[in-house]
């Protein structure tokens, strides 16, 4: 992995470092972002806690009674100057098994006509995408995924649902993502996936971490209702 230009090295409070890695959003910049999480886990420094990954930058968390601000930087900075010798991205790609249409994608009909589409090729560009987990948050486990085609891009609803069931796979403006858990939301639902996303009992607790590949693969509604059994018969 290359790191163009120098990273910025910014406080975010008395207990926790922010390394930001550019002010523009792209995959380069976010696997830049995995690589550093992944040789911080890999190499730990005594004092440090949880490294948080966003679209651009790492929040280093660490314990102010055991190491200084100006410590952390100068490890981080270490760890970067290695470059490929520590920096390597570890990526897992996940198979999302979704049921596309019907109550389960209520909205895939309007999301076909915005973008002058039958359902089927909906269906199918969707599908045929691979997608890069940024960063997980808004709700627990939930993944802001990238590389969804614009050929499906379509507006959030003017008024919010005031309950998505979990497992739902919406669209929002150029953004596709999957509720883990029953919450209010916005984005057009297009289909339903019988995996559980999250489960505070479960460790881990997501089924997705930032930095893993998503990929979507269309099932039948005889196929849903059997995987859900399946995983509640699993459980945590």
């Amino acid at each position: 992995m290359t790191f163009y230009g120098k990273p910025r090295f910014l406080l975010a409070g008395d207990s926790a470092l922010v390394v930001e890695f550019s002010n523009e959003i792209s995959e380069q910049v976010n696997r830049g972002v995995h690589a550093l999480a992944c040789a911080l886990e890999k190499n730990p420094l005594p004092g440090l806690g949880e490294a948080v990954p966003t679209y651009r930058s790492l929040l280093i968390h660490y314990d102010p009674l055991r190491l200084s601000c100006e410590e952390v930087r100068a490890f981080v900075s270490d760890v970067l100057q290695k470059g490929e010798e520590v920096l390597e991205h570890e990526s897992r790609v996940v198979e999302i098994p979704v049921v596309y249409g019907g109550e389960f994608g209520p909205d895939i009909e309007f999301v076909a006509e915005y973008n002058s589409l039958s359902v089927e090729e909906v269906v199918r560009i969707h599908s045929a995408a691979t997608y890069l987990v940024y960063m997980l948050g808004f709700s627990p486990g939930f993944a802001y995924l990238g590389g969804m085609s614009e050929a499906i891009a379509t507006p959030r609803l003017e008024t919010p649902r005031t309950l998505v069931p979990a497992g739902s796979v919406g669209i929002a403006g150029q953004q596709t993502g999957i509720y883990p858990i029953a919450t209010p939301g916005g984005w057009r639902l297009i289909g339903r996936t019988p995996l559980k996303l999250f489960d505070p009992k479960s460790d881990p607790p997501t089924l997705l971490k930032a930095g893993d590949t998503v990929r979507f693969t269309p099932i039948s509604e005889g196929e849903y209702w059997a995987r859900l059994e399946e995983v509640a018969q699993d459980g945590p």
